[in-house]
This record gives structure tokens, sequence and C-alpha cells, in this order.
């Protein structure tokens, strides 16, 4: 599946009815986005299962802020509705495979169990 630009809404439907979702957050003057993006697009078509999205941080400024993105690119990653990984900063094509697998990878029931432990779940 290639990649798809993600407005508020859009994003939050990604995250919610995908098992895996992939965001960069780029703009055009970004030369280090431009340098990433064919990346981004290379790896999204070698797997059709995860949904890649990219969000202009010009276009969407209100959702970038909302979210704390202060540099681009950003990557963000989400598995199972859950955020699994953010980092800014481009990666080479070999990097971000590694990535989108290691993100494939995890367990999303233990993704679950480890955020209900972590929101005091455990009642005394």
């Amino acid at each position: 599946m290639a990649t798809r630009a993600l407005d508020q809404q859009t994003f939050a439907e990604a995250i919610q009815e995908n098992d895996t979702v992939i965001v960069d957050f780029w703009a055009e003057w970004c030369g280090p986005c431009k340098r990433f993006a064919p990346v981004f697009d290379k790896v999204s078509e070698q797997h059709p299962d995860v949904v890649f999205g990219k969000i202009d941080t010009e276009e969407q400024r209100a959702l970038a802020g909302g979210l704390g993105i202060q540099s681009i690119p950003t990557l963000m990653a989400f598995r199972g509705g859950y955020l699994v990984y953010r980092e800014a900063g481009a990666m080479s094509a070999p990097q971000f495979e590694q990535l989108v697998d290691a993100v494939k990878g995890l367990d999303i029931e233990k993704l679950k169990e480890q955020a209900s432990s972590a929101t005091g779940s455990d009642e005394s």
C-alpha cells in the first residue's frame, strides 16, 4: 500500500482501524525530509499490510503541535492502537526496514497487558 496523506481525522481513524501504522511528519522546506521521502515510499511498497501515512506539518500545524512535534522528520509507529515508537531524524532504507519489521513483530496482547498494568489496573 503506498503512502497516504493524513490529517487530524484520518490520522485518528488510521490508528484505530489498522493493526500497524507508521507516520512520517515532514515539511516541503525540510532537506532531510526530502531525502527520507523516497526511503519511506519504497519501504511502504514492500509492506502492503501496514498503513504508511505522511503528515505535512505546515498544512497540519494543529495536529503536529498537539502531538508535540518539534523536529522533522519525525517518525511515529503504532501497533494495535498503541504508540510504540517515536523518534526525530531520517533513517537509511535498511534501518527503516528493520524498524518496520520490529513494529510488525510486536505482540499486541503483550502491549495491552503492559498498558493496563501501567495505568494502575492493579487495585489493592
